[in-house]
């Protein structure tokens, strides 16, 4: 059993080539780079943006998905980064 999706796959052929971006992503290389990467910047966003939340002590969920995202697009636009790199 292999978990290659093979060129009929749901995406319409396009499935091998997001399952090697998704290989490619995971390298350990990769991923350390783009990890450290999403850490800083999230780290740097979050005390620009919700620094005043955080020391006011008002607190919200929508406080903490604001935050969580400040990493989340950055380590998505760096694994872009590296895949246009790529080609």
């Amino acid at each position: 059993m292999t978990l290659r999706p093979n060129a009929d796959h749901r995406l319409g052929g396009r499935g091998v080539a997001v399952w090697d971006a998704i290989v490619f992503c995971a390298r350990s290389g990769n991923l350390r780079r783009t990890v450290r990467i999403a850490l800083v910047v999230g780290v740097v966003l979050t005390v620009i943006n919700q620094s005043g939340a955080f020391t006011s002590g008002h607190i919200t969920v929508a406080t903490w998905i604001r935050s969580g995202l400040n990493f989340v697009v950055p380590f998505l636009v760096s694994n872009a980064g590296l895949l246009s790199g790529r080609r």
